[in-house]
């Protein structure tokens, strides 16, 4: 009595195998699909990893962006492993030949610089540029106006710096005269009251006689010493 109710059972279950595979109209039974199937699919990727020790991942977005994984490791871990399998199987040339066709790369770059600064410092001097452009011209005539300003911008900074050393000199040089006509003044002084001292205007003593033996300088009009005594050499214009 029981034969009629097990040929229908068979009947559904080889009508459910034959279910069309495409996307299901309805949002209900979509989202009741989506949810056996998942769950369906974590359970076999569980029994996978723990049954053959293999290393498994799974990631599932579904259609509201919603994020379902498992992985027996870690995703990342996971997708770093595969990525390193990947680029070790499309690696199909050797480390040689790889670092040849970079050096290679490199050489051809180089070269392209190194032209490329050639016509520019041939162009700074007013070579080479009949095949320029009007633009590439006032590109050109910028770069030189700049070029100039930094150049006389230093060359004013030197000028300067060494005018201000020249100043420096001179005030010392006139702190050195004003000290020797202090000391000139000084020796004077004493000579006058050597000559007032009784008996001072015979013979002399010898500090007389070496102030008589100096040279009879003159002074300018600014009473500092004649140039000659105080040497330097002038590099300034």
């Amino acid at each position: 009595m029981d034969f009629p109710n097990r040929e229908s059972e068979r009947k559904q279950q080889v009508g459910r195998g034959k279910i069309e595979i495409k996307r299901i109209e309805n949002t209900t039974n979509r989202q009741v699909t989506f949810c056996k199937r998942r769950n369906g699919l974590l359970k076999e990727a569980y029994e996978l990893s723990v049954l053959c020790d293999a290393e498994v991942a799974l990631i599932v977005f579904s259609s509201r962006g919603r994020l379902y994984e498992y992985a027996n490791n870690s995703v990342r871990s996971t997708i770093d492993r595969y990525k390193k399998a990947y680029a070790d199987t499309s690696n199909t040339g050797s480390v040689s030949e790889a670092n040849t066709q970079f050096y290679q790369q490199e050489a051809s770059k180089l070269r392209r610089e190194i032209k490329s600064i050639h016509n520019s410092n041939r162009n700074i001097v007013g070579e080479g540029i009949g095949s320029l452009s009007s633009k590439e011209l006032k590109n050109l005539e910028g770069r030189l106006e700049k070029a100039i300003s930094k150049i006389r911008t230093k060359k004013n900074e030197l000028l300067f710096a060494e005018i201000e050393l020249m100043q420096k000199r001179e005030i010392e040089l006139q702190h050195a005269n004003m000290y020797l006509r202090a000391k000139i003044s000084e020796n004077e002084r004493a000579q006058q009251q050597m000559n007032l001292m009784p008996g001072g205007g015979g013979g002399g003593s010898h500090d007389d006689r070496h102030y008589q033996a100096m040279p009879n300088y003159h002074h300018d009009s600014r009473n500092f010493l004649p140039v000659n005594l105080l040497q330097f050499n002038h590099h300034y214009a």
